[in-house]
């Protein structure tokens, strides 16, 4: 039976999602407390829709996980927040439709990434998940230049290549909005990301956005498909993947399917 587990971390204390030998990761975390709460000798694989980096939070990752056997979802979910550690927590638990694949299935991940660029809106407390800036950001500018990203291409010049990996992608929306004194928000959706893709897309924007570089720069970074020095990859605390989209539960087999044919073992990663 597969199960689909929607959860949510703190990434600050994690050397990322996927599961490394003598290092914390959130994988290895979720895999040993299914271990514990289902009393298995060794513990099951659990797949993510997107493997995020070191560093980088989730409001609304999600996972699946084969499990032979009767479960009742209610029992896992509560002994899985009763095992994990405060800076993991699962929101839910439920059978996964037929066709499900918590990676493949997905249609788009939903990223935001927050920043602060004045003093007076600056929260002590929120530090852990929002970049400080020592310039202020014009919006207009950075919303212009993020316009021009969108659509299918190769996103070579923002993402670290890996051998044998496409890195064509399909970017959904890139947006900037102002919600507070200070407080920016850039929202990243695209059908999949490569390797660190989401930071440098939003480290484009800032030399933009505090009027170092011209509206059409980041375009051209794009259209020279080779990655550029001045493109800073953006500290990962200020990154937070929200939320994770998916089609229809009849068209979740076929999406997978596609996917998998597109993208091979490609990263989804922030």
């Amino acid at each position: 039976m597969r199960w689909r587990i929607d959860l949510r971390y703190d990434g600050a204390g994690f050397h990322g999602w996927a599961r490394q030998e003598s290092l914390r990761t959130v994988q290895g975390e979720l895999e040993e407390a299914i271990r514990v709460v289902l009393r298995l000798p060794q513990p099951l694989t659990v797949t993510c829709a997107g493997r995020t980096d070191t560093g980088v939070h989730a409001r609304g990752q999600v996972a699946h996980v084969d499990v032979d056997g009767a479960v009742d979802p209610l029992r896992l979910l509560r002994g899985l927040n009763g095992v994990l550690p405060d800076d993991v927590a699962v929101t839910a638990v439920s059978a996964a439709p037929e066709g499900f694949d918590a990676r493949f299935s997905a249609l788009a991940r939903r990223y935001v990434y927050r920043l602060c660029d004045d003093p007076a809106g600056w929260d002590p407390l929120t530090r852990g998940h929002v970049l400080r800036m020592g310039r202020p950001m014009d919006v207009e500018r950075m919303n212009s230049a993020a316009a021009a990203l969108l659509g299918e291409h190769d996103f070579a010049a923002f993402c670290k290549k890996r051998e044998g990996a496409s890195t064509v992608r399909a970017l959904l929306e890139f947006s900037w909005r102002r919600t507070g004194v200070g407080q920016l928000e850039g929202t990243v959706i695209a059908d999949a990301f490569c390797h660190s893709m989401v930071r440098a897309l939003v480290g484009s924007m800032i030399p933009v956005g505090d009027g170092r570089r011209d509206v059409e720069w980041p375009a051209a970074v794009l259209a020279g498909k080779v990655r550029d020095s001045a493109v800073s990859v953006l500290p990962a605390h200020g990154l937070t993947l929200e939320e994770v989209r998916y089609p229809a539960d009849d068209e979740l087999a076929a999406r997978a399917l596609q996917a998998r044919q597109i993208r091979g073992e490609v990263h989804h990663r922030g």
